[in-house]
C-alpha cells in the first residue's frame, strides 16, 4: 500500500468510520466452537472487532493493519475490556515477519489472493484459514465500488488451493447491522 493509503485508512478510522460495527464476522461466530485455541492472526485488522472476539474466547492473538488510527481504537478497546491483543502496524504489501504456527489465520474483506495462498503456509497442521471477501456484483449492495477490491466468482476457492476446504460459498448475506453485502466465504484447514 502507498503511503496515500494509509492516510486515507488514518482518516476514515479518525473520523469513525466502522465504529457502529463492533460485532465479529458472523463466519468467525459460526465456526469458532470448532477451531482449538492457539495462536491466531488477524489479517487487515482495522480497528479489531475480530481479534478482539478471538482474544475473549481464548486465543493469543497477533491483529495486523496499515492504520495507526485503526489499532489505536482498537488498543483502547482491548484496555477497556481487560483483553490483550499484539497490535502491530503493517503495510501488507511488505514481507510479514511472524512466526508459523497459527491455529487460525482469519481475513475479513481485504483482498490480497496472493497474501491469503501464502497464509495457508503459516498455519500449524490443523489449522484453520476463514475469509471473507467482498464479491463482484451486479447488485445494489455495501462494500468497495470499485471491482479490483472485489474477489471474481471462484477466485478465493482457488487462493486456499492445497488446503481442505471445509466451507466455500458465494452470494449475497445480510449483514448483523442489516446491510445487503454481496460476499465469497471460506473456510479451510491445513
Amino acid at each position: 500500500m502507498s503511503d496515500a493509503d494509509r492516510a486515507k485508512w488514518d482518516e476514515r478510522y479518525r473520523t469513525g468510520a466502522y465504529a457502529d460495527r463492533p460485532h465479529a464476522s458472523t463466519l468467525l461466530q459460526d465456526w469458532i466452537d470448532r477451531v482449538p485455541r492457539g495462536r491466531a492472526l488477524d489479517v487487515a485488522c482495522g480497528a479489531g472487532r475480530n481479534a478482539l472476539f478471538l482474544a475473549a474466547q481464548g486465543f493469543d492473538v497477533d491483529a495486523v493493519d496499515i492504520s495507526a488510527e485503526g489499532l489505536a481504537r482498537a488498543r483502547r478497546t482491548a484496555a477497556e475490556r481487560g483483553l490483550t491483543v499484539r497490535w502491530v502496524e503493517h503495510d501488507l504489501d511488505q514481507p510479514l515477519a511472524l512466526a508459523d504456527g497459527y491455529t487460525l489465520i482469519l481475513v475479513v474483506r481485504f483482498l490480497d489472493l496472493p497474501l491469503i495462498r501464502r497464509l495457508g503456509h503459516r498455519l500449524a497442521p490443523g489449522g484453520f484459514l476463514i475469509c471473507e471477501e467482498h464479491l463482484r456484483t451486479d447488485a445494489e449492495v455495501i462494500g468497495p465500488g470499485n471491482p479490483a477490491f472485489r474477489a471474481a466468482p471462484g477466485q478465493l476457492g482457488e487462493a486456499a488451493a492445497g488446503l481442505e476446504i471445509l466451507q466455500y460459498e458465494e452470494g449475497l448475506f445480510d449483514d448483523p447491522d442489516g446491510r445487503k453485502a454481496a460476499l465469497a466465504r471460506l473456510v479451510a484447514r491445513r
